[in-house]
């Protein structure tokens, strides 16, 4: 089973009952393609490649190197420019972290490399453009890379909005015309077993009050066991909120598999609240302290953003993770 993993310059996960770290750029509208695959922005009606194969390759490297940069310096203004959406929330919040840690910056820092990158672009009308970069990394065995770039006009930088970690052998088959373009998944299609712009929706109400929406594993009938259990800690009262997120650079995005399926990433807003009885303590670990607002005096709340990415059928069944990414962006003392 898939695993929440932890990425360098990203925040760890939680799954643990200790507080354990695991908020946006300037916003785009996502748009769905008309049954026709047409949509009218700023005049454009061309279906058109989002990216060409050498356009993606360069942004795929100028997010490596400023990522690079700001890694190695932990330092979030060297890679601000290059990502956005949830990777930015997370990946910013992290070296902020990281940062007040280590002012010196990364003294063990190994450099990451990104390469076999299998791009999947999409043509599609009007913007914002985006397009998948599927890669093999120096770093955490075989698990690929997979990233979304996206921009929102021809003026504007590639930045990464997703990144999640994926086995190879589940990675799905995607669709490709005869030109080698992918197909993009309309976000309100009824194709699929739940519309792309639902999924955020669903999740958060499958972790509160569960269901049959999602296939069972680690980041659904796991996680929700663990925190479930987590609000029933000794002489502290645990509260989850769980939002999704589908506004701008966090809107989902998908590609149709050759299945008739999507691989479909959408991201989700996660608040716990702990509020401690009289006479405990509540013990904030270091991660925490340096995105604390206000003084801990009864109770604090933890604030995550979570990316995902997932395979939502053709018609009915079970939507299952490929992989989730979750990263604490924020804390508010009470």
């Amino acid at each position: 089973m898939n695993k929440v993993r932890r990425v360098r310059g990203l925040d760890r996960p939680v799954h643990r009952t200790g507080i354990r770290p695991v908020m946006a750029s300037a916003a785009v509208t996502a748009l769905a393609l008309t049954a026709s695959g047409c949509v009218t922005v700023h005049g454009e009606r061309e279906v058109v490649p989002s990216a060409t194969k050498s356009e993606a390759a360069k942004a795929l490297k100028d997010f490596l190197t400023a990522y690079n940069k700001a890694e190695k310096a932990y330092d979030p203004a060297l890679d601000a420019a290059r990502v956005t959406g949830p990777l930015s929330a997370i990946n910013q919040a992290g070296l902020k972290v990281r940062g007040t840690q280590n002012p010196g910056g990364n003294p063990r820092h190994v450099p990451l490399e990104l390469t076999d990158a299998k791009f999947s672009i999409p043509a599609k009308a009007g913007w914002p453009r985006w397009f998948v970069a599927d890669t093999k990394s120096n770093r955490r065995g075989d698990l690929r890379w997979v990233l979304v770039f996206t921009k929102g006009s021809k003026d504007q930088l590639w930045e990464a909005s997703y990144l999640n970690l994926v086995s190879p052998q589940k990675m799905p088959e995607l669709k490709k015309d005869k030109d080698g373009w992918a197909e993009p998944v309309p976000v309100d299609t009824k194709s699929l077993a739940v519309a792309p712009k639902n999924l955020g929706r669903e999740y958060t109400t499958y972790l509160k009050s569960g269901g049959d929406t999602f296939a069972p594993g680690d980041h659904t009938t796991l996680w929700k066991a663990a925190r479930d259990k987590n609000t029933k800690r000794r002489g502290i009262a645990v509260q989850y909120i769980d939002e999704p997120q589908n506004d701008g650079t966090f809107a989902p995005v998908g590609l149709r598999t050759k299945d008739g399926g999507a691989m479909v990433f959408f991201s989700t807003h996660h608040y716990e609240k702990r509020t401690a009885a009289k006479g405990v303590n509540l013990t904030i670990d270091p991660e925490v302290k340096p995105l604390l607002k206000g003084e801990v005096k009864q109770s604090v709340m933890l604030e995550r953003v979570s990316n995902q990415v997932v395979v939502d059928p053709a018609g009915t069944g079970k939507v299952s993770f490929l992989s989730r990414i979750q990263g604490l962006t924020g804390a508010q003392g009470e």
